[in-house]
């Protein structure tokens, strides 16, 4: 996957800064955002796994671990891997399983990774959603980084709520509900519109 073409990234963002002052102030600091481009493999969903309900800092160490037991890490090395070996990287035990899980679906067939590349985000998000372990903040950063879906958006996502709430300088954070209602004011950008949150969010972490 590659990231979409400046044109379209542009008229979307002029799009989002027409119906949201709040995402207007962050495309005016970050200008065009960088898009997070991932391939649409089983690595991709294994990393977004990792990295679910958990710190940063915490899924990088782990990631790193898990990472390194593997010239490739495709569903037949991780399947064939010592459960043990994997829990001792840091690994939960339901997340070893879902690991495991995602990995059968897609060596049967049951999940087919370049083809939902092609399909409708629906469709595609519905045939995720359709695998244990896949849940819906995993199936929406997966089709939003892995197959540069515009629409697709991580709800629940505590860094985009939090960015969101000091743009608009907000006594607290919106609750997930309430930051999914508002996000549907961004269709049918919504992953640009979570792009230029997590641009402008990391710039704000970086400052002094």
């Amino acid at each position: 996957m590659t990231a979409p073409e400046a044109g379209i990234l542009q008229a979307a963002c002029a799009h989002l800064a027409d119906r949201d002052v709040v995402l207007a102030r962050a495309y005016t600091s970050v200008g065009l955002p960088q898009w997070r481009v991932r391939a649409a493999n089983y690595e991709t969903l294994a990393r977004i796994v990792v990295y679910q309900l958990i710190s940063t800092k915490a899924a990088d160490a782990i990631w790193q671990r898990v990472r390194a037991r593997y010239v490739d890490l495709t569903p037949a090395a991780l399947s064939g891997d010592d459960p043990s070996a994997l829990l001792a990287c840091g690994l939960s035990g339901p997340k070893l399983r879902h690991l495991q899980a995602i990995a059968e679906a897609v060596e049967t067939g049951a999940l087919d990774l370049i083809g939902l590349k092609a399909a409708p985000i629906e469709i595609a998000r519905q045939h995720l959603l359709a695998v244990r372990g896949i849940g819906p903040w995993t199936a929406d950063t997966f089709l939003m980084t892995a197959t540069g879906q515009l629409d697709a958006f991580p709800h629940g996502d505590v860094g985009l709520m939090e960015a969101y709430k000091r743009l608009s300088q907000a006594a607290k954070r919106p609750s997930s509900k309430a930051f999914s209602s508002l996000a549907e004011a961004w269709r049918p950008y919504r992953a640009v519109a979570a792009h230029l949150l997590y641009d402008w969010f990391n710039q704000d972490r970086a400052k002094p």
